[in-house]
């Protein structure tokens, strides 16, 4: 049995994924998280891309299923 290690992401990360989880529009999480809009798009891709999934809820399904939120 191999131990497949999480991929560390940054805290500012964890809280966007935990927004999303709720189920915010975008443009809440960015004031949330005071960024524009466009940043935050910017960083859910960094977050797919890091983490290997394609769409923001798989993202959201994957940090769940990790343990992560």
């Amino acid at each position: 049995m191999t131990n497949i290690q999480r991929p560390v992401l940054a805290q500012q990360d964890v809280e966007l994924l935990r927004l999303l989880a709720t189920g915010l529009p975008l443009e809440s999480v960015a004031r949330r998280l005071d960024m524009s809009e466009r940043t935050v798009r910017r960083r859910i891709r960094h977050v797919c891309d890091e983490i290997g999934v394609s769409t923001r809820i798989e993202a959201v399904v994957w940090a769940v299923r990790t343990g992560l939120l």
